[in-house]
């Protein structure tokens, strides 16, 4: 039987220029059981689609023409009221971003409850019950407990497990899980993802996956449904897509996607004193040494928190080195202390021969124009008041470099190595994409002339064929300017991409440290080898159940 049958769909959206097509005639289908994976980049539609079937655009939204029937029903042109009846009871969601998605001031057992309520169940002690059962049934440790709770005192996993168990709580025939993982560690997303799968398993549930990475989508689909500017340009069986795209733009998807991506890992240039003996005795080979970094954060009536223990590596001049972990793992905290933002409890870094933990005044100034640091979210880490070219241009005020003159040439420079255009630096951070925001951000971290570059998960938020070009910018970057990078990720596919060299963090410690290929050829820590398995795309991945005959 069909869950889901969309034929026809337009939607058009209220702007500035009048009212705009975005949604161009979208025809899918999903059968009960079945998994569908909606793919595409920002803006392809494939959100809007999603909530459209749910009444839930947002303002300015509206259905131009199609139909949609969830089972045997056409909801086409119904009501918001009419819609709030299927809602939760035929199709569930799961929304991407599980902190904005819970009412932070609402405990747990309340909010999960509310569905409940909100269909005729009056209860207050079959509520409670259903809710616990819920939260036991989706993996919460200790269901009661976590009930009593804040959205704040759960991780990110938790919480989003917290939203799959409102979207069963009625057993709804379909699911709709818009990028459910995108903003979760690889581990987290893989069980949240086998989850979902095991749910579906049980009930016959349908699912509609909203994603853009075809990693996920190789993993857990049946069918796969690319959507380009709002438009289907490729639909069918997940295998054949994957083995023989017949479209361009899902040809690139693939080619762009790390984890389908071929390319060998990197290999660390030879040692100095192999490449030049004369120069080795002269110059140290590493551009930064960390030995036994140590750093406690207090918490109020408890031991301090031990966030980075003993942790060590090097960095060879002109490589990349990534450390790699889950969140809470200690890598952002030990990238800050090298940077300097934080200091550390104990230990040492040097960067270019200079003790960074005892700089202080002039000195601390002067590594601030050496090290500079890429942040993760490129729209909030730039001053969306200042123009583009002002934004590049802040370091050389700041340092005094240049004339006004000599700053306009050098912005220039710095706009045509990182592939934007001139006229960029007229405009706003607002008026640029993501993947134009993040170059914007590397141009500025370029403009002092750093020897080394910090890149705080500096991809992640980013499609990946917009991904694939910026880590292409950042390689041919390093190898035209030699720039050292240390590269902080909880991605390993991207890492095996741009990383010489790799220090595997869990809980604050190192717990396997080498060169790239070695670590993914043959890791030697349990922890490593579930981090390499939680990559999507790969063989060894747990796929739907449906396809569980196709893995070899």
């Amino acid at each position: 039987m069909t869950a889901l049958d969309v034929t026809g769909l337009r939607i058009s959206y209220d702007t500035r220029r009048g009212r705009q097509e975005v949604v161009h005639g979208i025809d899918l289908t999903i059968d009960e059981g079945e998994v569908l994976a909606l793919v595409g980049e920002s803006g392809s539609g494939k959100s809007t689609t999603a909530h459209a079937v749910l009444g839930l655009l947002p303002e300015g939204g509206r259905i131009e023409g199609g139909t949609i029937r969830v089972g045997d029903t056409d909801v086409s042109g119904w009501s918001d009221a009419r819609l709030r009846a299927i809602r939760g009871a035929r199709i569930g969601l799961v929304p991407q971003d599980p902190v904005s998605s819970l009412d932070p001031v609402r405990r747990i057992g309340v909010q999960v409850g509310e569905i409940l309520r909100l269909h005729g169940e009056r209860d207050p002690k079959a509520i409670r019950h259903r809710v616990i059962d819920l939260l036991e049934r989706v993996g919460l440790d200790d269901p009661q407990l976590r009930a009593s709770q804040y959205p704040h005192e759960l991780s990110g996993g938790m919480r989003q497990r917290v939203l799959i168990a409102t979207a069963i709580a009625l057993k709804p025939r379909l699911i709709i899980a818009d990028e459910p993982t995108s903003a979760l560690d690889a581990t987290v997303s893989r069980h949240i993802l086998d989850l979902l799968d095991e749910l579906r398993e049980e009930d016959g549930t349908a699912l509609l996956l909203v994603t853009h990475d075809l990693g996920v989508a190789a993993d857990r689909a049946d069918r796969i449904t690319v959507l380009r500017d709002g438009a289907v340009v490729e639909s069918g069986r997940a295998d054949d897509i994957l083995a023989a795209p017949s479209d361009r733009y899902t040809r690139q998807l693939l080619a762009d996607a790390p984890a389908f991506q071929t390319v060998e890992p990197r290999t660390p240039p030879a040692p100095l004193y192999l490449r030049d003996p004369d120069a080795a005795g002269a110059e140290d080979p590493f551009a930064i040494v960390a030995e036994g970094i140590v750093k406690r954060f207090a918490a109020r009536g408890r031991e301090p928190f031990l966030a980075v223990d003993d942790v060590s590596f090097r960095v060879r001049r002109g490589t990349t080195h990534a450390i790699v972990g889950e969140s809470g793992s200690g890598k952002t905290t030990t990238a800050r202390i090298v940077t300097r933002f934080l200091d550390a409890d104990a230990g040492s870094v040097t960067i270019d021969g200079r003790d960074v933990l005892a700089l202080r005044g002039r000195g601390l100034r002067e590594l601030r124009r050496d090290v500079q640091l890429v942040y993760q979210n490129p729209f909030s880490s730039l001053d969306p008041r200042q123009s583009i070219g002002s934004i590049i241009a802040e370091p050389l005020v700041n340092f005094r470099i240049g004339t006004r003159v000599e700053r306009r040439d050098r912005v220039a420079e710095l706009l045509e190595r990182v592939a934007l255009p001139a006229d960029a630096a007229e405009r706003s951070a607002r008026e640029l994409s993501g993947g134009q925001r993040q170059r914007v951000a590397i141009a500025r971290a370029l403009a002092a002339g750093p020897r080394v570059v910090v890149l705080d998960e500096a991809v992640s938020a980013l499609d990946v064929t917009v991904q694939a070009r910026i880590l292409e910018l950042l390689d041919s970057l390093q190898q035209e300017l030699g720039l050292t990078y240390l590269f902080i990720s909880h991605d390993l596919a991207v890492v095996r991409r741009l990383s010489h060299t790799v220090s595997v963090m869990r809980q604050g410690r190192v717990v396997e440290a080498g060169d790239t290929r070695e670590i993914f050829e043959r890791p030697t820590h349990e922890y490593t080898r579930e981090l390499l398995a939680a990559v999507p795309g790969r063989p060894s991945h747990t796929v739907s159940p449906a396809r569980k005959e196709l893995v070899p």
